[in-house]
Order: structure tokens, then sequence, then C-alpha cells
């Protein structure tokens, strides 16, 4: 998948991350993008449109860092038009104004794992899981056996530590304090008017507030190229939606069934 592009003097460029961070939002493609439009002298500011519910860590670090980088050069306005979670958040973190709309969701701050046990289904299917292994470690977060008390230590310091990242991703992003932003990730969610009152974002508003602020920020005309990745040949026959729907479950059934991730 690859996302094209060709622009005249002066540009905005609006790119949409729509659907799952690691999923529909893949960083490689993301990170070439906007690498490209750091460089290109015709891209002007960025507006990211978002419409996510997070996902992985590392996708998720990893776009907000390439967003930081471009960040620095050129600013970035983050528009939040439905859902703005966890790693949707932390990516939205990115601009220097986050704009949101009344109805937006907002927040998710925190870190979750999540892992299936199939352990009794394995033993009524009659299947036994022999492993060798280096290191009392190798094998954590095996789906086929109980987790140890060590275990569980070490995963959630593993998790506290993402945990931990996000907050201060919030606190200098945001300027509101440790404290404060602490109370606030807990994984609890806001409307946008909350979310405006919480510190969360600056303006309520819809993708043309945000481009608007991106013209009054980067003082240029409003001339606008909005990118987003190909559609897939599902997508082309059955339509956007459908094809959403159906990666969705697709990519959660992937989720709980075959990995333990450490999520955003």
């Amino acid at each position: 998948m690859g996302i094209k592009f060709n622009l005249r003097p002066g540009k905005i460029v609006v790119i949409q991350l729509f659907g799952k961070i690691g999923g529909s939002i893949k960083s490689p493609v993301y990170e070439k993008l906007i690498e490209r439009l750091r460089k290109d002298k015709s891209c002007k500011a960025l507006v990211l449109d978002i419409d996510s519910p997070g996902g992985t860590v590392t996708d998720s670090e990893y776009i907000y860092h390439v967003l930081s980088r471009f960040g620095s050069d050129k600013p970035i306005v983050s528009n939040v038009r439905g859902l703005g979670a966890s790693g949707a958040y932390l990516i939205a973190c990115a601009g220097r104004t986050i704009v949101a709309s009344p109805g937006a969701i907002i927040g998710s701050i925190g870190v979750i794992s999540i892992r299936p046990m199939v352990e009794e289904l394995l033993k009524k299917a009659g299947i036994d899981v022999n492993v060798t292994k280096t290191g009392l470690y190798k094998d954590m977060g095996a789906y086929w056996r109980p987790t140890t008390k060590e275990e569980e230590i070490k995963l959630q310091s593993f998790v506290d530590e993402s945990y931990k990242r996000f907050v201060d991703v919030v606190m200098n992003a945001r300027g509101l304090p440790k404290t404060e932003v602490e109370n606030l990730a807990n994984g609890e969610v806001f409307w946008g008017a909350a979310a405006l009152e919480n510190g969360l974002v600056d303006k309520l508003g819809t993708l043309d507030t945000a481009i608007d602020t991106a013209a009054e920020l980067a003082n240029c005309k409003r001339k606008v190229v909005t990118l987003g990745p190909k559609k897939s040949l599902m997508q082309k026959i059955t339509g956007s939606l459908s094809s959403s729907l159906v990666d969705s479950t697709v990519n959660e059934l992937e989720t709980r069934i075959w990995s333990d991730y450490v999520r955003y």
C-alpha cells in the first residue's frame, strides 16, 4: 500500500488517519509520506484528520515521533472528527493545536495488555505443548499455560513503562501538570466539550476549523490537498464502510486469538 501525491506550491496537506493503528494505519506507509512532506517545500503545514480507536504501542509511538520531527520544521494541527482514543490521541498530541468535533470521543489515555487463555481448550482437544527455551522469560505470555507471579510483575512493569511515556507525551504537549494528566489518564474517554474543559484539546470545530488554524500558523493561503492510503480491492468492491467492518473484525480476532499485544 502506498500514497502518491504531486504538490503545487503553498499547500496545506490533510492526512487521513482512519482505522486501527497497526492495521489500516501502517507506520511504514505514514513514515514515508510524512518524511516526504517534511522535505517538500510545497507543503507549508500538516493537518491530521483523525478517526481511530488507537492500536499497537509500537506503531503509535513511531508515527508520533515521525510527526514530532515534522513539527519541529512546520506546523501540525490535529483534527479529531470521531474517535481520538488511546494511540490516536497520542498521535494527535504531535499537533500544535488539537481541534475536536463536539461529538468526538477523546482520551482513553492508558495501556492494556491482552492475551487469550486457552489451556483448558487445549486439554479438551487433547493437545500438549512442549517447550524448549533459553531464559526464564522466553515464553512469557504464552497462551497455553497460566502466567507465573514473576511474569506478571515483569509484564506489569512493561505496561507501566509504556504508560509513563504516554503520560509524559500528554504532559509536555498539553502543558498540563503531571498530577492533572495522571488524573485524566485512567482509561476514561470524554466528549469533545469535556475534553476541551479538561485541556486535552484546544478548540471545538470541524476539519475546516483545523485547516483555517493551520493556514494561520503557517501564514499561508488556504490551499488544501487531502492524502490517504489507496483503497484496497475489498474497499472498491464492497465500499469503505463494509470493508472497514471486515478489517476491524479480522484484526480483532487475530489480536485476541493469536497475539499478546501491549496496546494503547
